[in-house]
């Protein structure tokens, strides 16, 4: 396995699976199997595994973990609950259960989930940033920040662009607009290819009446991020009101692209064909 002689790998764990059972030998059996990307073998190990280890934890976080990357999240929570039912103190599960809940539109619930591992003893960038944002969507605006100041105090160099990026997404929402220029402002110079702060803050220079500090912003974010729509439609509404219909056009086809479903986009595309067409 590790020279990455996966198939000769697979045949030894497959004979150490017969002759042996063990939970280790599934769990590097189904490694093997996602590293030839062959995700639904692997969960069928693990599943196989779990049948003779109903009560091991490891075997349904594999389980729960291909579900998530296989985008069958009501699969994957399922066997995170499981997990959290047999080990109430695994902390994979609690915080995959807590974000599901986040952003199936219930912060509160998330809220409690965040809290208990808080209760754990758990303390580092990412926890005090996922508490400030549930306490933000929750309403409770003075525990938000009071969180992401904590997230901001314990950051790394690697997190500090991210924490920043909240702060200004909070600031926009309770209406700080100075604030939320600014702290995108922080989190670009601490990570000069974050795209998102790059789409806000594109729509604050235009708030601004910046026009062309808008649009070098959202080109920048459509060159570090091609897979989100948000920049492109952005920038196709910008051309859009000033008249520049074709390269409106070829915008709003690639935010299409990156979000097929996206309701504006394509009310956008059906008004652009229109004006193509006179």
């Amino acid at each position: 396995y590790q020279l990455g002689l996966y198939r000769e790998a697979e045949r030894q764990y497959a004979a150490s699976v017969k002759t042996q059972p063990m939970v280790a030998s599934y769990l590097q059996l189904a490694n093997v199997s996602l590293r030839l990307d062959q995700p639904k073998a692997a969960l069928l190990i693990y599943k196989q595994g779990a049948e003779r280890y109903p009560h091991d934890t490891a075997l349904l976080l594999g389980v729960a973990r291909v579900h998530e990357a296989l985008g069958e999240l009501p699969l994957a929570v399922e066997s995170y609950k499981r997990v959290a039912g047999m080990d109430p103190s695994n902390v994979e599960a609690i915080a995959c259960i807590a974000a599901n809940h986040f952003y199936s539109g219930q912060p509160e619930l998330a809220l409690r989930f965040y809290r208990r591992l808080l209760q754990m003893g758990i303390r580092n960038t990412e926890l005090w940033c996922n508490l400030g944002l549930c306490c933000f969507h929750s309403s409770q605006y003075d525990m938000a920040l009071s969180c992401l100041e904590r997230a901001l105090f314990l950051a790394s160099d690697d997190a500090m662009a991210d924490v920043w990026y909240n702060i200004g997404q909070v600031a926009i929402g309770i209406g700080d607009l100075g604030l939320a220029y600014q702290a995108l402002k922080v989190a670009i110079s601490a990570d000069s290819n974050h795209a998102e702060a790059y789409t806000n803050l594109g729509v604050l220079e235009l708030r601004k009446g910046n026009v062309e500090a808008a649009r070098a912003n959202f080109r920048t974010a459509q060159t570090h991020a091609p897979q989100m729509y948000e920049p492109f439609y952005n920038g196709a509404l910008l051309a859009y009101n000033l008249g520049e219909f074709q390269e409106a056009f070829e915008l709003a086809q690639k935010a299409r692209d990156a979000f097929p479903d996206h309701t504006d986009t394509l009310e956008l595309l059906g008004q652009l064909n229109q004006q193509l067409r006179l």
